[in-house]
C-alpha cells in the first residue's frame, strides 16, 4: 500500500566518498508511507581494474575537486601500483629462482591458483574454465605477473563473476601479490588469515560477498593502502590493528561491533573511513584530532551515542562527513562551518539533535549535499542559506523548524541563489499560512519539492509554474483550498504528484492525461467532484492511482485497465455507481484493487480472474449482485479479499479454497449460501468476526520466530501456530528469531527458567500470538484484551531495561 503524503527517505553513505560523480537515486520505503528521495552518494560496486602487467595496479584516490552529480553509474579511477615487485621466492621447497614465465613460471604461483579454483564450487562464466596446465597461469583469466619478475603474480582481479565457494588460504602463497580483488561474488566462509602476511599487498577489495567470521589481522600487510570489505556479513570487534600506510578503509554494512579504535589516529596516511550500517558503539575518540589527511568519514546508521563529537571540529580537511541513523544529541557547534571550510557532503539524519541549524554552514562554500531530517531542529532556516551557492540537495524534513511570518520565509528567497539546487525538503515541520510566491525563484534544475505535513494553507503555490524540471511534487497534509491549476499538466517531467489529505475542490484536471512520465497520482481525501477523466487511459506508464476519499461519481473508465503498467488502482469511500467493465481483466500487473464504499452496481466480472497478479481486492460496501465469480480461483497470489455488505447471491465457491495465501477473507453481509472453505485466517470455516484476531495472531508468530505460514515445513498439518505451541515454553528460544535474540542479549541456551525480563516478555508476546489462533473462535482472545496485554509487556520490558 502507498500513502499521498510524500518525503524524501534518509540513506547514509556507504563510502566511496571520495568519488565526486554523484548518482541520485529514488529512495526506498522507509516507513508506512510511500517515500520516494535522493540518496547521498554510494561507492562504486566494483573496484578500479587493475591494468596490463607491470603497470596493472591502481592510483590512489587524492583528488579532491568537485564534479557535478550523474545519473550514470559511479566509474572507478585509476589507481597506480606503489612500490616494488622484486624479490624471491621463500619456503615451499620450490626454487628461489624464478623460472622464465613464458615456459613454465613459478610452482608455487601456479599451485596456489589452482587451489584457489578448487575452492570454487560453481564457475557460472566459466571465468576459471581455462585455469589448467595446458595455458601459462600468467595468462588465465584475472591473473596478471610481473614484468621485472618473471612467473610472479601481483594481481589477481575476478570481480563480479558469480563464483561461489570459499577463498582459499592458498592466495597467501602469492608473496608478490599486491593487487587482489574478489568482490561482487557469492564467496562465502572466513577471510583467510593468510592473506594477512602478504607483505606487498597494496590493493585488497573483497568486498559484495557473502564473508562470515571476524576480520583477520591486516597489520604485517606493510604497503596495504586500500581495504574494502563491506556488504558482507563480518561479526566480532572492530579491529585495533592495522598497517601503517592504510589510505581507505571500507567496512561498512556488516554485523561489526565495538567500538571505534582509538589506534586508528596513528595512522597518519588515512583519508577514508567507512564504517556505516554496522552495531558500533560510543563516539568518535578523540585522538583522532591526529589525522592530518582524513577527508572522509562515514559512521552512520551505528549505535553512537553522547553529543557532537568535538574533535571533529580539528578536522579542517574533512570534505565528506555522515553520523546520521545513530543516537546523538545536544547541539550543533556554532562554528562547525568555519572549523570545516571544505565540506561537501554533511549527513546528521534521524539522530537527536536540537537547537537552531548553525548560519556558520555557509562558510563550507563547497557544501552541496546537506542532510538534517529527523531530528529536533528548532527556529528559522538560516536566511543566508543560499550562499551555499553550489547546494544540489536540501532536506531538512521532520524537524521543528518554523515559517509563520513573512519575514521568517526570507530563506526561499535566499536559496534562488543555489542554482544548482535539484532535491528540496521542508516536510514535518512548523510551517504555517500561504507558501510565499519566491517558491518560483528556486533553481529550474529543481526536480523534488516536499512541502507535506506541514499546516501550510491558501490555493496551489502559483510559484509552482515556474518549476518546468520537476519530477516530484508533494504537498500533502497540509490546509490548501481551491481548484487544482491546469498548468500543472504542463510540467511534462513529472513523475509523482502527491496532494492528499488537503481541502482541494473542483473537478480533476484533465491536463493531467499530459503527464507522460507520470507513474504515481495522488489525490486521496480531497472534496474533489466530477467524473474520472477517461484521458488517464493515455498515461502510458501509471502504476499508483489513488483518489480515494472524494465525491466523484459516474464510471470507472475502462481506459485505465488497460495501462499496462498500472498495479494499484485505489476509488474508495467516492459514489462511482456505474457496473465496473470488462476490461479490468486486461490489468495483468494490477495488485492492489480497492473501491470500497461506493455504489458501485452489477456483476462481478468474471475477467476479474485474469488480473493474475492480484493480492487486495476490497469491493466491500457498495450493491454488487449476482454471484462470486469462480474464476477468481486463478488469482493465485490472491491475499486479501472482501467482498462484504453487497447483494452477492448464489453458492460460495468451494474453488476460494485453492487459494493457498489467502489472510483476509470477508464474504459478511450478503446473500450467499453455503460454507466458507475452511481457511487458516478464518479457522472455524465460517465467516467470523474472530478472523480478525487469528489473522493477528498468525503475523506476530511470523514476526517473532521469523518463518512465514507458507514455508515449505509447514504441511501434513503443522502450522505455524502448531509449530510454536509445540516448542513453548520449554525450547522457546531455539525457535525465536536469532537476530531478535542477538539484539536482546539472550544466548539460546539460556534457561527458561532464568528470571531474565527479556525473556519473559518474549513468553507472554508468543503466549498472546497461541490464545489469538486458537482453532475454536469463542477461545480466542478479543482484540480489546490483545491491546491491553500488549501494553502491559512494553511497560514491563521498559522498567526493566
Amino acid at each position: 500500500m502507498v500513502s499521498s503524503c510524500g518525503r524524501l527517505t534518509w540513506r547514509l553513505s556507504v563510502a566511496w566518498p571520495s568519488e565526486k560523480a554523484k548518482k541520485y537515486v529514488h529512495g526506498e520505503t522507509a516507513s508506512s508511507q510511500n517515500t520516494t528521495g535522493r540518496t547521498s552518494p554510494s561507492p562504486p560496486s566494483t573496484p578500479p581494474p587493475a591494468a596490463a602487467a607491470g603497470t596493472h595496479a591502481l592510483r590512489p584516490e587524492t583528488a579532491r575537486g568537485r564534479s557535478r552529480p550523474s545519473r550514470g553509474a559511479t566509474r572507478g579511477r585509476a589507481m597506480r601500483e606503489g612500490g616494488r615487485g622484486g624479490g624471491r621466492i621463500t619456503g615451499g621447497g620450490v626454487s628461489s629462482h624464478a623460472v622464465i614465465c613464458s615456459t613454465f613460471g613459478n610452482g608455487t604461483d601456479q599451485l596456489s591458483l589452482l587451489e584457489f579454483k578448487k575452492a570454487i564450487s560453481l564457475d557460472p562464466q566459466q571465468s576459471l574454465m581455462y585455469w589448467n596446465d595446458s595455458t601459462n597461469y600468467c595468462s588465465w583469466e584475472g591473473v596478471s605477473c610481473s614484468l621485472k619478475n618473471p612467473g610472479r603474480v601481483t594481481s589477481l582481479n575476478l570481480t563480479n563473476r558469480a563464483l561461489v565457494g570459499h577463498i582459499s588460504p592458498s592466495l597467501g602463497n602469492l608473496t608478490f601479490l599486491k593487487y587482489l580483488a574478489l568482490p561482487k561474488n557469492a564467496l562465502s566462509g572466513e577471510i583467510p588469515p593468510s592473506l594477512g602476511h602478504l607483505r606487498r599487498l597494496q590493493y585488497l577489495y573483497l568486498s559484495g560477498n557473502t564473508l562470515q567470521g571476524s576480520i583477520p589481522s591486516f597489520a604485517n600487510c606493510s604497503e596495504l593502502k586500500v581495504l574494502w570489505v563491506h556488504r558482507n556479513i563480518l561479526t566480532g570487534k572492530f579491529p585495533a590493528d592495522w598497517p601503517p600506510k592504510l589510505q581507505q578503509l571500507q567496512l561498512s554494512i556488516n554485523n561489526l561491533t565495538g567500538a571505534i579504535p582509538a589506534s586508528l589516529a596513528n595512522i597518519s596516511s588515512l583519508n577514508v573511513l567507512s564504517c556505516v550500517y554496522n552495531h558500533i558503539e560510543g563516539n568518535i575518540p578523540n585522538e583522532f584530532a591526529k589525522l592530518p589527511n582524513l577527508q572522509t568519514l562515514y559512521v552512520g546508521s551505528n549505535q553512537l551515542s553522547g553529543s557532537f563529537p568535538q574533535v571533529l571540529l580539528n578536522l579542517s580537511t574533512l570534505i565528506n562527513l555522515s553520523l546520521g541513523l545513530n543516537h546523538l544529541s545536544g547541539e550543533v557547534p556554532s562554528n562547525l562551518g568555519s572549523a570545516l571550510p571544505n565540506l561537501e557532503i554533511f549527513e546528521l539524519p534521524v539522530n537527536f539533535f536540537h537547537g537552531r541549524i548553525p548560519s556558520s554552514l555557509t562558510n563550507a562554500s563547497n557544501l552541496y549535499f546537506l542532510e538534517l531530517s529527523n531530528n529536533n531542529f528548532t527556529g528559522l532556516v538560516p536566511r543566508t542559506i543560499g550562499e551555499l551557492n553550489k547546494l544540489q540537495m536540501l532536506n531538512l524534513e521532520w524537524n521543528q523548524l518554523q515559517a509563520h511570518r513573512e519575514q521568517d520565509w526570507e530563506f526561499l528567497q535566499s536559496l534562488g541563489n543555489c542554482t544548482e539546487l535539484q532535491v528540496f525538503s521542508m516536510t514535518g515541520n512548523r510551517l504555517q499560512g500561504h507558501v510565499p510566491s519566491s517558491l518560483g525563484n528556486l533553481s529550474d534544475q529543481l526536480q523534488e519539492l516536499h512541502l507535506a505535513e506541514s499546516k501550510l494553507s491558501g490555493d496551489f503555490p502559483s510559484g509552482i509554474a515556474n518549476l518546468q524540471n520537476l519530477i516530484i511534487v508533494a504537498l500533502g497534509a497540509n490546509q490548501f483550498t481551491g481548484v487544482l491549476p491546469e498548468w500543472l499538466g504542463t510540467i511534462k517531467t513529472l513523475q509523482k504528484v502527491s496532494l492528499g489529505s488537503n481541502l482541494f475542490t473542483g473537478a480533476i484536471p484533465s491536463s493531467f492525461s499530459n503527464l507522460s512520465q507520470l507513474g504515481e497520482l495522488y489525490l486521496d481525501s480531497n472534496q474533489l467532484v466530477g467524473q474520472l477523466p477517461p484521458s488517464f487511459g493515455t498515461l502510458p506508464i501509471l502504476q499508483v492511482l489513488i483518489v480515494s476519499n472524494n465525491n466523484l461519481h459516474g464510471s470507472i473508465p475502462k481506459e485505465i485497465f488497460r495501462i499496462p503498467t498500472i498495479v494499484q488502482i485505489n476509488l474508495s469511500f467516492n459514489n462511482l455507481d456505474a457496473p465496473l467493465h470488462n476490461d479490468i481483466g486486461k490489468a495483468k500487473q494490477l495488485t492492489y484493487l480497492q473501491l470500497s464504499s461506493n455504489n458501485i452496481s452489477g456483476y462481478i466480472p468474471s475477467t476479474l480472474g485474469d488480473c493474475e497478479s492480484l493480492e487486495d481486492i476490497e469491493l466491500d460496501h457498495n450493491v454488487f449482485s449476482g454471484s462470486i465469480p469462480a474464476s477468481l480461483e486463478n488469482i493465485k497470489t490472491l491475499k486479501v479479499l472482501n467482498l462484504s455488505y453487497n447483494n452477492l447471491s448464489g453458492s460460495i465457491p468451494a474453488s476460494l479454497g485453492n487459494l493457498q495465501l489467502v489472510e483476509q477473507l470477508d464474504l459478511s453481509f450478503n446473500n450467499l449460501k453455503g460454507e466458507v472453505p475452511t481457511k487458516e485466517c478464518a479457522g472455524g470455516g465460517r465467516v467470523s468476526t474472530a478472523s480478525d484476531i487469528y489473522s493477528f495472531g498468525i503475523v506476530l508468530l511470523e514476526i517473532f520466530i521469523r518463518r512465514k505460514p507458507t514455508d515449505d515445513m509447514f504441511k501434513d498439518g503443522l502450522s505455524i501456530s502448531k509449530y510454536t505451541e509445540i516448542n513453548f515454553p520449554d525450547k522457546m528460544l531455539q525457535i525465536v528469531d536469532p537476530q531478535l535474540l542477538r539484539e536482546l542479549d539472550i544466548c539460546q541456551e539460556t534457561s527458561i527458567n532464568v528470571e531474565k525480563n527479556e525473556v519473559c516478555c518474549l513468553l507472554s508476546v508468543l503466549n498472546i500470538g497461541l490464545h489469538c489462533t486458537k482453532l475454536v473462535p469463542g477461545e480466542r482472545m478479543s482484540m480489546q484484551e490483545v491491546a491491553s496485554k500488549l501494553h502491559g509487556i512494553r511497560d514491563e520490558y521498559l522498567r526493566g531495561y
